[in-house]
């Protein structure tokens, strides 16, 4: 059973990454993205799919986060499921193009390095909720850099 809360928590395996392990999440987040667009072509099916996934690792993360915090300490770098759905939600009903994927990307790791706005003091809930809300934030935040760009430049 622990291996399977160490599959999820490490975003299966990308957490291992020997440098920038979130990134290494983030990129993988992005890369399912991306595969999904060419089994699943219509934007609106897509981005609702992407959304019952975010819900579905968001509980998912906040459960394997809390069994392994005994082990591994509270948020430790190699969990990177929060920065997947993080960069899900940043990336959700934004349209998929390499473009936009780098974009926000770039948009997503600044908020979830930097942490303005609130989004640190997100880390102080308890129970893997503070591993998973902290990188929710970041991807709401990036979202509405990412619409407000979209909508300035006719972003496709």
């Amino acid at each position: 059973m622990k291996q399977i809360y160490k599959t999820i928590a490490t975003g299966f395996g990308s957490g291992y990454a020997p440098l920038a392990p979130g990134t290494a999440g983030s990129i993988l987040a992005c890369l399912l993205l991306w595969g999904a667009t060419f089994l699943i072509e219509d934007f609106q099916r897509l981005h609702l799919f992407f959304l019952g996934i975010i819900i579905i690792f968001t509980f998912l993360g906040v459960w394997a986060a809390k069994k392994l915090e005994k082990d591994w300490g509270k948020d430790p770098s190699k969990v990177v499921v929060d920065e997947m759905v993080g960069q899900w939600i940043n990336l959700l009903f934004i349209p998929i193009t390499f473009q936009n994927i780098i974009l926000g990307l770039i948009i997503f790791r600044f908020f979830d390095i930097v942490k303005p706005l609130g989004i640190r003091s997100m880390e102080s809930c308890k129970n893997g909720w503070g591993v998973m809300l902290d990188d929710i934030l970041a991807g709401i935040y990036g979202n509405i850099v990412l619409q407000l760009i979209g909508s300035i430049s006719g972003m496709s």
